[in-house]
């Protein structure tokens, strides 16, 4: 069974029944374990226009994170020492997903001029305050943009780890 399996069984095991409409999607890096819940959406008049629509999940979102922050705080302390990982949660509710706390994780680079002028050019048009901002941006794009790329690589990296596990052990 590999970490995010074994992750994901954890979290079900674990998340109380009634807070979520289907099993929790978990996600995890290095750093951090990613919980993420459905919440039944609020019964709504059909003539709602898609901002008032985006009014009503979120105060769903907002109460499912106010009544279960207790829960949550126990449950995340129990993994922290059992996976070593500072635990993030949020909640999706129609079309809407918050996540509640996450890392901001330092992550140290060397970029040669050209790059830094791409960054500091992103925070002389106020895109960023930093280049720290600037970078983070950049990623979130390429992520927006190269989702589906990003999505093959990482099958091809859990096929590449799955043959790993089935070829022959070394004692």
């Amino acid at each position: 069974m590999d970490v995010h399996e074994h992750l994901a069984a954890w979290f079900a095991g674990r998340v109380p029944a009634g807070w979520f409409t289907a099993p929790v999607e978990v996600t995890v890096d290095r750093d951090e374990i990613l919980v993420v819940g459905q919440l039944a959406p609020p019964d709504l008049p059909g003539d709602l226009s898609p901002e008032a629509q985006q009014v009503a999940w979120a105060g769903r979102i907002n109460a499912h994170r106010e009544d279960t922050r207790d829960g949550r705080v126990g449950i995340a302390q129990e993994a922290e020492v059992a996976f070593r990982r500072k635990v993030a949660w949020g909640a999706r509710c129609g079309e809407r997903t918050e996540v509640f706390t996450s890392l901001g994780v330092p992550v140290m680079t060397r970029l040669r001029l050209p790059e830094r002028q791409v960054l500091d050019t992103l925070i002389d048009a106020g895109v960023a305050r930093s280049r720290s901002e600037a970078l983070a941006w950049c990623v979130r794009l390429v992520g927006r943009h190269q989702g589906d790329w990003i999505a093959q690589l990482r099958a091809a990296m859990t096929d590449l780890d799955a043959a790993r596990r089935a070829g022959p052990q070394l004692d």
